[in-house]
């Protein structure tokens, strides 16, 4: 839920209501920083909230190239690693404007959440970012094949998460099947603990979540 007052179930509109509820839990919310950051390249990735042709509340997510040297193909967040001397929210900002052409400034920040590890080698640190109504988008094909304007409502449907078991790993792999497609860790692990905390205002931590094994090199 989004505070007290609000009804369950994803919120309907995208105005300054929703975005201060955002804010607000958020602000309440501790993040964790990574576990052993020596040995990980940071990098950030931003959840946009903005809305659809139906001016429903939703997020961006990409899919990369399928000639890209390195997780070709997988389902993302805009973001991408650290330059030297550059913080978080210049790096996932600068990644959202040169991935999708959104310039937006460091106000639209609404809080961040807990960093995660991936088996690939990255600490990332996940931002919640207001996009506002009618973002426009202008990605780069060299670097996103398709951008998707997700409901937050497909966060709330009941066969999300999915929790699998692989012999590889004693953790459970997150999967969220929405918007008819499978969305894997770290993705995955990002966007659920963004409904949690954001959008319903809990503590749920994602660090135990693991990803498919396609996801380690």
């Amino acid at each position: 839920m989004l505070d007290t007052a609000s009804p369950p179930g994803a919120p309907a509109r995208l105005d300054d209501a929703l975005r201060a509820a955002l804010a607000r839990n958020l602000a309440r919310f501790e993040p964790r920083a990574a576990a052993r950051p020596r040995r990980l390249r940071s990098a950030a990735v931003s959840v946009v909230v903005t809305d659809d042709d139906a001016g429903r509340p939703c997020f961006l997510i990409t899919r990369r190239p399928t000639k890209l040297r390195r997780h070709a193909g997988q389902w993302a967040l805009p973001g991408g690693r650290l330059d030297d001397g550059e913080s978080i929210v210049e790096a996932a900002l600068r990644e959202l404007e040169e991935e999708l052409g959104l310039a937006l400034a460091p106000d639209r920040v609404l809080g961040a959440l807990d960093v995660y590890e991936t088996r690939s080698g990255f600490a990332i640190t996940p931002l919640v970012v207001w996009g506002g109504p009618g973002c426009r988008l202008t990605p780069d094909p060299q670097e996103v094949a398709e951008v998707h304007r997700v409901a937050l409502a497909e966060l709330e449907k009941p066969e999300v998460p999915r929790l699998e078991r692989i012999p590889e790993s004693e953790r459970p792999v997150i999967v969220l099947p929405i918007f008819g497609r499978e969305i894997n860790a770290p993705t995955a692990a990002v966007l659920y603990q963004f409904v949690e905390v954001a959008v319903r205002g809990k503590s749920t931590r994602v660090a135990h979540y693991e990803q498919p094994v396609f996801a380690w090199k």
